[in-house]
């Protein structure tokens, strides 16, 4: 493997792991010092709703181990929006947050755009511009979550390429309508997987688990590989994230 992957799930505060993943009595500003000693990643979801001061990206920062690898899920006002090309404004407020503050921790951005918007080469092409590749010295590596089949077409795949930005392999059972694709368009791999099932201790069955860790590896061939158990029972999620990082013996 040329990559690392890193495995993980979304965000760390959620009352239902307390007792279940996190120890019962382990206080809940000691959760996210606990999920970054027993998993690889988070992705940071509450990005998507609001913004945070410079001095909570550096606590979040300190409060992790050195290897450790934040996602961050970019601001819906980005994009949640009838003309991407026009959110400049947008985007500069989500990057002037203070989210470089994490240095080498700071991990993929996912851009997620609502299942109603459709490609439109020209407009995607425009809100591409927006994205800069670097902010304070720090790299930034932006991700495409796209949630309509008019975008699974090369004409998109093309245009992700050329920006060398990574489109995030979404795996959602409960949502077949929506694209999987699983094209290399940078040089690291996204994938959020949103079908864990509350049945099953572990999120998945074995056999599942063992068809994602053949993926990621093969992913890990060509670039950094960031995988997050999102969404479905959400409840299973970190079980999901360990036993894969058994699998692939991490």
């Amino acid at each position: 493997m040329t990559g690392n992957i890193y495995v993980g799930v979304g965000g760390w505060t959620y009352e239902p792991w307390r007792g279940v993943f996190y120890p019962q009595r382990l206080p809940q500003k000691q959760e996210l010092a606990y999920m970054s000693v027993t998993l690889q990643s988070l992705e940071i979801n509450g990005t998507y709703y609001s913004g945070f001061r410079p001095e909570t990206w550096m606590k979040w920062r300190d409060e992790t181990p050195e290897n450790f690898v934040f996602a961050v899920k970019a601001s819906r006002f980005c994009t949640n929006r009838k003309i991407l090309s026009e959110a400049c404004e947008s985007v500069g407020r989500f990057l002037d947050q203070g989210l470089t503050a994490l240095g080498d921790k700071l991990g993929p951005i996912n851009w997620q755009f609502m299942a109603t918007k459709k490609f439109d080469p020209v407009d995607f092409e425009g809100f591409l511009k927006l994205l800069p590749k670097e902010k304070d010295g720090i790299r930034l590596r932006h991700a495409l979550e796209v949630r309509s089949a008019t975008f699974d077409t090369p004409q998109f795949h093309d245009l992700a390429a050329q920006y060398g930005a990574a489109i995030v392999y979404a795996e959602d059972d409960d949502a077949p309508e929506w694209p999987r694709i699983d094209q290399d368009t940078a040089d690291f791999k996204y994938a959020r997987l949103m079908s864990s099932r509350e049945d099953e201790p572990t999120g998945m069955t074995s056999t599942e688990l063992d068809a994602i860790a053949d993926r990621a590896r093969d992913w890990a061939k060509r670039g950094d590989v960031y995988a997050y158990f999102i969404a479905g029972a959400k409840v299973r999620n970190p079980a999901a994230a360990q036993a894969l990082i058994g699998k692939l013996g991490q």
